[in-house]
């Protein structure tokens, strides 16, 4: 075969050979082929990924260049990688909210580092180069702020509140709205209004990406939130140790009773790196992993012990910033990676129309 004679027919033949490995089907019948171009033996193709955050976006383009390599007539391949993050399929039009995917971030119990995860995935997720939000929605305990270095919103404009930003992430929190230090005792009602109203009368504008910091537990707030928007899914935080898992399950399985999908399983303080190389488990060991085979459900990775996430978190620098190369840093990004993936999976179940191919050469 020459290289003017390489037709349609065999090009998109060689590329469905390509498969997306956390998706499972091939990048063709994913719609992920989008202009594709022969000019004397030298084949460009654009493959547009599922979100910008693609775990196994490497492989993906070197199986790409192998598969068409391997056709008669080609002499380069030139793969250009774009990024469309998918959307999860449900209406949020009620809230006017231009949401692609919104995720739940929740605990059990308090003190597993939940809001710590909720921060670093949310800015690990803008750094791969998504539109990110953050909600915090611990209305008792907003440490949101704190966390990224923000204390007040931008001045008020139209109708809307405005978000804050830090690290490429809009955030709103109760937080900026009270004295610092004073509680908010409040009963169910007022809670499940300022959730609300924190979805749809602050002008977050389009987000691949919503992520909603839950307060512990299972009380009010996540039964507010799963009301007030369709969730793409939650995710779990949890240590190692026997009594946060069994906490940890109970929250699992009351977002399956509220038809949420558990997207997965991230365990924190997984273990402290000692100087001369051992590690300690300091909660116990695996029972993130174990919970989430129990459930039947993802388990997204686990985070070890570093004083640098407190020292992060206290100065308003989450670590996957000020520290990117620290192991607690490569965890949370590597997380945020899986976690992305698994949204993609979930977005395949809502019907897209397929994009126009094009095709030149």
């Amino acid at each position: 075969m020459s290289a003017n004679a390489l037709s349609q027919e065999a090009l998109f033949s060689a590329l469905r050979q390509v498969k997306d490995p956390e998706l499972g089907r091939d990048i063709v019948s994913l719609n992920m082929v989008r202009h594709l171009e022969v000019d004397d033996g030298v084949v460009t193709v654009e493959i547009v990924l599922t979100t910008p955050a693609c775990p196994l976006r490497d492989q993906i383009q070197d199986d790409v260049k192998a598969a068409l390599m391997a056709l008669p007539g080609v002499k380069e391949v030139r793969v250009n990688l774009q990024a469309n993050v998918a959307t999860d399929g449900r209406i949020r039009g009620s809230l006017q909210l231009p949401v692609k995917n919104a995720v739940a971030v929740a605990s059990g119990k308090g003190g597993v580092g939940k809001t710590t995860v909720a921060v670093n995935l949310a800015v690990a997720l803008a750094k791969e180069g998504a539109t990110v939000g953050l909600l915090d929605a611990d209305i008792y305990g907003p440490n949101v702020p704190t966390m990224l270095g923000v204390d007040r919103l931008p001045p008020f404009q139209g109708e809307k509140l405005q978000p804050a930003e830090a690290f490429g992430v809009k955030v709103m929190s109760i937080g900026f709205l009270v004295p610092q230090g004073k509680p908010l005792i409040w009963r169910g009602p007022m809670l499940h209004s300022a959730i609300r109203q924190f979805l749809s009368d602050v002008a977050w504008g389009e987000l691949d990406y919503l992520i909603i910091d839950l307060p512990p537990g299972t009380g009010d707030a996540p039964l507010s939130l799963a009301q007030s928007i369709p969730l793409t899914g939650a995710v779990i935080v949890t240590l190692p140790q026997a009594v946060s898992v069994e906490d940890a399950a109970r929250s699992l399985e009351m977002f399956r009773e509220l038809n949420v999908p558990v997207l997965g399983v991230i365990e924190n303080m997984s273990y402290l790196e000692l100087p001369d190389g051992s590690r300690m488990d300091v909660f116990g060991q695996g029972g993130g992993e174990k919970l989430a085979q129990k459930a039947g459900v993802p388990f997204l990775g686990n985070i070890p012990m570093d004083p640098m996430v407190r020292v992060g978190g206290d100065h308003g620098s989450p670590v996957v910033v000020a520290k990117p190369d620290s192991a607690p840093a490569k965890a949370l990004k590597e997380i945020a990676r899986r976690l992305a993936a698994q949204i993609s999976v979930t977005a395949l179940q809502a019907e897209r129309p397929a994009p126009k191919i094009e095709i030149t050469g």
